[in-house]
């Protein structure tokens, strides 16, 4: 029997030119590959100075905070239905690259209602939901069509490289934005004016849009080489559910799903508490923001190697375990200096829970079937993140919104991610083959979808950057 032999990655992301030389050549892939990046960065920076500031935005035009935190996990959810089309919006249009062009730009036009509602300083709480469920419908719908279109443009021997630096290019931007905004609405707060800080939004949607629209242009740009890839299987949706509800791919599931909604209990309300109830600046807002997720980011090569040498399972009970104490963690204090440190931790423990997670996706789910049974997931994710917000909607009120209410939400969304770790317990990863899997690929490229205290930001994997076949077929 041959031996398994799993090849080490660098941390950092680089692509050796004599490994292939006549790939990178290519001055249309070269044209690929740069639009790429430049659609990740661009759509990086809409993330971070757009999308993170919309709660803070449902607050400065008399929005209550319950709706300021629910203003993200309802849309999301009708968005990952909307996400339910794109298998039959890409067969009617006969490709991938289509369909993500459109929903790029739909999603781009999402910003000018926001701008416009910020120059009168008034939106109707329905348009608001309307406007943000369009927003992650068309968002969401792009995910399952682009990483099968990407898979056929970028070559497979410099993909994960390419992807994994992609991603970084695009965390780095989202920060640059989330900072850019805070300190720019921390301007207009010490003016005090509203008319200075209704135009700031308006600047922060407006920039937000270009970017979005950039990064369209930047997909329209390029090339599809398969319209629709042979080997891509969309599985029925029996098929699906049978895949994604049974053996150790349903059991990883069902864990990730709960504790998903054990998250969202408090999630969505930590932007409203630091705003209102701490009554934090914009500036510290961002500065608390940004903690974890520069800790997230800069410690995903460690995580990689940890989880060459332990395991991704191993890996996954030590993020998940992290997880536990960061919501009740809010109840320890409210100083500014340990908010701070408990928001690297933070960082920390969701870049290893993340990471592991995806990991074992690559390993449990097969790839031909990966994005209709991760297309699946992102529903029932959605659906649990629904289900966690109204918890913690339902405690806020019944403490009538006070501070003390908070630290109730913060301490039942702990315990709850207790009840969700237990059940890891009964999880046992095999791949595809059913061979047990106890090493992890120390690379994986994600994307950030939202910022968020507490978590730095929910991240979406680049299906198309996993490796996983490859190191199988070097055994």
């Amino acid at each position: 029997m041959r031996e398994r032999v799993v090849r080490r990655k660098s941390a950092v992301p680089k692509v050796s030119p004599s490994v292939v030389p006549e790939v990178t050549d290519s001055p249309p892939l070269r044209r690929d590959l740069a639009m790429s990046v430049g659609d990740g960065t661009a759509f990086g920076m809409m993330v971070g100075i757009g999308e993170t500031y919309v709660p803070a935005f449902m607050l400065f035009v008399g929005m209550g905070e319950v709706f300021a935190g629910l203003i993200t996990t309802i849309p999301l959810m009708i968005g990952s239905l909307l996400q339910l089309i794109s298998p039959w919006a890409v067969q009617k249009l006969g490709s991938h690259r289509r369909w993500v062009v459109i929903c790029a730009g739909l999603q781009g036009l999402c910003f000018l209602p926001l701008l416009t509602a910020a120059l009168v300083r008034t939106i109707p709480p329905w348009f608001a939901m309307f406007v943000a469920a369009i927003y992650w419908g068309s968002g969401l719908g792009t995910g399952p069509a682009w990483n099968t279109w990407q898979g056929t443009v970028v070559p497979r021997s410099i993909r994960t490289h390419f992807f994994a630096r992609r991603a970084r290019l695009q965390q780095i931007a989202t920060l640059i934005g989330f900072v850019s905004g805070g300190f720019a609405l921390e301007y207009g707060r010490r003016s005090e004016s509203a008319s200075t800080q209704a135009y700031i939004f308006a600047g922060l949607f407006a920039t937000a849009a270009i970017c979005r629209l950039l990064s369209t242009a930047c997909l329209a740009s390029q090339s599809e080489p398969t319209p629709i890839p042979a080997g891509v299987r969309w599985l029925s949706w029996r098929e699906t559910w049978q895949r994604a509800s049974s053996g150790s791919t349903g059991r990883l599931l069902l864990f990730a799903v709960a504790m998903q909604s054990a998250v969202y209990i408090s999630g969505p309300f930590f932007n409203p508490y630091i705003l209102k109830v701490l009554n934090f600046s914009y500036a510290e807002y961002a500065t608390i923001l940004g903690a974890s997720f520069v800790a997230k980011f800069l410690l995903l090569p460690f995580w990689g190697k940890l989880a060459h040498k332990v395991g991704a399972q191993r890996l996954l009970w030590a993020g998940a375990i992290g997880l536990i104490p960061l919501a009740s963690g809010w109840n320890v204090s409210s100083d500014f200096m340990w908010l701070l440190i408990l928001q690297l931790f933070a960082g920390a423990a969701w870049g290893a829970y993340e990471l592991a997670l995806v990991l074992l996706f690559f390993e449990t789910i097969p790839e031909r079937e990966r994005t209709s049974v991760l297309t699946l997931y992102n529903v029932a994710n959605s659906a649990a993140i629904l289900f966690g917000s109204a918890i913690g909607a339902i405690i806020l009120k019944w403490g009538a919104v006070s501070a003390e209410s908070y630290h109730w939400v913060y301490a039942a969304s702990s315990f709850v991610r207790i009840l969700a770790v237990i059940q890891l317990a009964v999880f046992r990863p095999t791949d595809s083959s059913g061979n047990d899997q106890r090493r992890g690929d120390e690379e994986a490229a994600f994307q950030p979808m939202l910022c968020q205290p507490n978590m730095g930001s929910m991240d979406q994997p680049v299906l198309s950057s996993s490796s996983a076949s490859d190191i199988r077929a070097s055994a």
